[in-house]
């Protein structure tokens, strides 16, 4: 059991890959509302990428730094799939649309891609991919899409704190807390939440 853990936590040596190598990584997924976000990006192997971690290791100011970095550094694309395709085509499958539409928004024709989790994405058939089970901690480029995936939601997440100051979002960036299931059941359910979802469906 041991051994079996130590593999998984290994480092993997992207840098050794030939071509563009991509990080691909999804934030929300797990949440009762919003938007779930997904980035992608490409880092200079070259450079020292120890900087990057699992988001969910980094506190909300690193994040936000480590965020500002790759952008200034690093090619990148984001994506996104709607509460609406959430609902109607199920959270995993709006997963690997929204990190689709990460890669498509990188204007790329080909390259590998490095996903965290088990699964590849569908219909990529022009490029090569790696699922990586903890890709988020064995991979940079996987590290640096989870900070990036991760802020972008948290910022969109804010806005509906704004927008709903009833609800809390702020203080549970939308995830089946104790506080946003009292306020659901409360205040009903908002558009922004995800339907299918238990701990929302019950109160529509």
């Amino acid at each position: 059991m041991k051994e079996s853990m130590k593999r998984i936590w290994e480092k993997f040596p992207w840098e050794d890959l030939k071509g563009t190598v991509i990080g691909v990584d999804e934030a929300g997924r797990g949440c009762l509302a919003g938007r779930v976000y997904a980035a992608a990006v490409i880092l200079d192997a070259n450079k020292d990428n120890t900087i990057y971690t699992d988001s969910k290791l980094l506190s909300e100011s690193k994040r936000e730094k480590l965020a500002e970095i790759i952008k200034a550094t690093a090619k990148y694309g984001i994506g996104y799939a709607t509460v609406e395709e959430i609902d109607q085509i199920n959270i995993f499958q709006a997963s690997m649309l929204a990190m689709k539409r990460a890669v498509d928004n990188l204007g790329l024709t080909h390259g590998h891609l490095l996903v965290d989790g088990n699964k590849t994405i569908p219909n990529m058939l022009a490029f090569e991919q790696t699922a990586l089970v903890k890709g988020d901690l064995r991979a940079s480029p996987i590290s640096a899409a989870s900070i990036l995936a991760k802020v972008e939601r948290d910022r969109y997440i804010y806005e509906l704190a704004k927008n709903y100051p009833q609800y809390g979002f702020e203080q549970h960036k939308a995830y089946a807390t104790k506080l946003h299931k009292d306020a659901i059941k409360k205040w009903g359910p908002l558009d922004e939440h995800r339907k299918t979802f238990a701990g929302v469906k019950e109160f529509i």
